[in-house]
C-alpha cells in the first residue's frame, strides 16, 4: 500500500498553517479564527451551500460572488475573503471545511490548549462545565478547549476524555462491566 495521503490530510494542513501565518502577520488570529468558525457553522446549517461547495459544476466567478455576498452580509475579515477567494482560485474550495477546521485546530495548538470531550447523562449549566474544566486544567495543567454534549443514554454520570485518557463513569459502563462479568461466570 502507498503511504502517500490525498489532499484532504497533508495539503489542508498547508493551507491552513498559511492562513495562520497571514492572519498572525495582520494581527488578526482571533478575528480570521472567529469569522472561520462562523463560515464553518454556515456549511455545517446550509445544505444547499454545502452542496454548492462541493459542486465541482459551479464556475469560479459564481463562487466568487457568492463568497462576496456572504462576506458582506456576515462581516467577514478581509484576510478570510481573500483566502477563501484563493482557494476558488486553486480550484481547492472543495476542501474549504477540512482547511478552515485544521485552522482553528491550529488556532487552539498555538493558544496551548488541549482538547477534551465531556459527555454527561444530564444536562449540565454552564458553570458546571466551567468547574469541570478548571478542575482539567489543573489536572493536566494546560488550557482546556472543553466539547461539551448531552446524552441521556448513559443513564448517569459522565464521560471525561483528555488526548488518550478516558474517564467513565457513566452507569451505562457500569452496567456494561457487570453484564462481561456475568456473561464471563
Amino acid at each position: 500500500m502507498s503511504k502517500n495521503k490525498d489532499f484532504s490530510s497533508t495539503n489542508a494542513n498547508r493551507y491552513s498553517l498559511a492562513l495562520y501565518e497571514i492572519a498572525e502577520e495582520a494581527n488578526s488570529i482571533d478575528e480570521v479564527e472567529k469569522d472561520s468558525l462562523s463560515f464553518l457553522n454556515l456549511i455545517l446549517k446550509n445544505d444547499d451551500f454545502k452542496s454548492f461547495i462541493k459542486n465541482p459544476t459551479y464556475k469560479n466567478e459564481d463562487q466568487l460572488k457568492t463568497i462576496v455576498e456572504i462576506s458582506k452580509k456576515f462581516a467577514l475579515n478581509n484576510i478570510l475573503i481573500k483566502f477563501l477567494s484563493f482557494l476558488i482560485f486553486k480550484k481547492r474550495f472543495f476542501y474549504v471545511e477540512k482547511i478552515l477546521s485544521d485552522f482553528i485546530e491550529t488556532c487552539s495548538k498555538k493558544r496551548g490548549e488541549i482538547k477534551a470531550q465531556l459527555i454527561a447523562a444530564k444536562n449540565l449549566t454552564d458553570i458546571e462545565i466551567n468547574d469541570i474544566k478548571n478542575e482539567l486544567a489543573k489536572n493536566f495543567s494546560s488550557k482546556i478547549k472543553l466539547d461539551y454534549k448531552n446524552d441521556p443514554s448513559l443513564i448517569g454520570g459522565l464521560i471525561v476524555q483528555v488526548g488518550s485518557t478516558m474517564i467513565d463513569t457513566s452507569i451505562k459502563n457500569k452496567l456494561q462491566q457487570i453484564e462481561n462479568k456475568m456473561v464471563e461466570a
